[in-house]
């Protein structure tokens, strides 16, 4: 049986080099994600503004979703990686030329931050179409989770190296490197091959097209399953919110940042041990197991007494969101044909990014009425108990597979 990684994906060329770049340019996404709430709040003093980037950025970034999946279902999606990409690398250097030009305008740099993440959503909908194309289907939960073990890694290594450099070289060269980085990726898009719609009618554009991947997931109970259970278990178990309270009871609040680093460092070593469950062949049971893990994990977290249980549990919570993730991705690049793929990753995005952005008010609710105990532990046992109710609910669930999977 396989232990370690599971690098299968990488023996396929076009695979091999858009991860690399990828997992560049992801890094240098960390330095503008630092840099741009770091600078409003040297404009302002003001967390609230800083919260308000959040806010400002998710709305662009799930119409972006929604049509660049949409233009990615129509058009070549090679051409739609390189102009989404470009996209992103304008707004970094229209952020750097902004910085160091000292224009002080917190409504432009929320702009800027809007445009970036509109491209952004719409790359990640072609790009998550695009995989499929490029490795065969019984690789695809191995090609996902080096996606998400790059993308952890850069989370973890990206803010550490942002932050050392902010204090030495300022906001302006942290913008410059991230547009730098994107270089990585447009240069291995272009070496793509072109990847035509496999059938063209020039539907999708319109609001009814784009609209079409939300309505289709609706329409299939797999998916359905899937896409609750993946949205519970972030909304009612992602306890962000309640970390600095958590930590002021474990140790003191500078032990905060042990809390935070601890899901990534557990997404990164499931990673780096993929070849203990990427070759599954039934997706519904390592779905419901993934989550389950997650909800148990993070249940025992709000529980916790000493620090080193509570940043052992969420690193196990950590290992068992990279599984979730490798068969959430994997599910929807099989269930649908290539034609509807671009539609249904720009849904996934929405909803991937959604579950996340409510749970820190949905946790920070339930500890003001519950205190932050029960909210964390009653959210993971609430996860656990909608996964069981689902998994119990839907026989098609319980025995989807993707044949192929040895």
């Amino acid at each position: 049986m396989r232990i370690f990684m599971d690098i299968e994906p990488l023996r396929h060329r076009d695979f091999r080099r858009l991860w690399l770049a990828g997992a560049i340019t992801t890094s240098g996404a960390q330095f503008t994600a630092v840099a741009v709430p770091m600078q409003i709040y040297g404009l302002t003093g003001s967390s609230a503004d800083v919260g308000l980037a959040g806010l400002v950025g998710f709305v662009p970034m799930v119409l972006g979703s929604l049509w660049g999946g949409a233009v990615a279902d129509t058009a070549d999606r090679r051409l739609v990686l390189l102009c989404t990409n470009a996209g992103i690398g304008v707004a970094s250097l229209l952020l750097w030329f902004q910085a160091a030009a000292h224009l002080r305008s917190v409504v432009l740099l929320l702009v800027l931050v809007g445009l970036q993440q509109a491209c952004f959503g719409a790359n990640a909908a072609a790009g998550g179409a695009v995989v499929p194309r490029l490795v065969p289907a019984a690789v695809l939960p191995a090609a996902n989770t080096l996606q998400s073990t790059a993308s952890w890694s850069a989370g973890i290594a990206g803010p550490l190296l942002a932050g050392a450099l902010l204090p030495v070289v300022g906001s302006p060269t942290l913008y410059l490197i991230d547009a730098v980085a994107l270089t990585a990726t447009l240069l291995a898009v272009w070496r793509l091959p072109p990847l035509l719609p496999v059938s063209s009618g020039g539907r999708g554009l319109g609001r009814n097209g784009v609209l079409a991947g939300l309505r289709l997931l609706t329409g299939d109970k797999v998916l359905v399953v899937t896409y609750a259970a993946d949205f519970s278990a972030l909304f009612l178990g992602l306890p962000y919110a309640v970390y600095p309270q958590l930590a002021t009871g474990l140790r003191g609040a500078d032990v905060v940042g042990v809390l935070y680093a601890a899901i990534p460092v557990g997404s990164v070593l499931a990673g780096l041990l993929s070849g203990t469950f990427t070759r599954k062949r039934r997706y519904g049971p390592a779905i419901c197991g993934a989550v389950c893990c997650w909800g148990g994990a993070i249940a025992g977290f709000g529980l916790a007494r000493s620090l080193a249980a509570a940043s052992g549990l969420l690193v196990l919570a950590g290992a068992a969101l990279t599984v979730l993730s490798a068969y959430r991705k994997s599910a929807l690049q099989t269930v649908v044909t290539d034609e509807l793929r671009g539609r249904l990753q720009g849904a996934d995005t929405v909803i991937a990014a959604g579950g996340p952005r409510l749970a820190g008010l949905a946790h920070g609710a339930a500890a003001s009425l519950v205190g932050p105990m029960w909210a964390v532990t009653g959210g993971g046992l609430l996860v656990v108990a909608v996964m069981l109710v689902l998994y119990t609910a839907v026989p098609d669930f319980r025995r989807f597979a993707q044949p192929g999977i040895g």
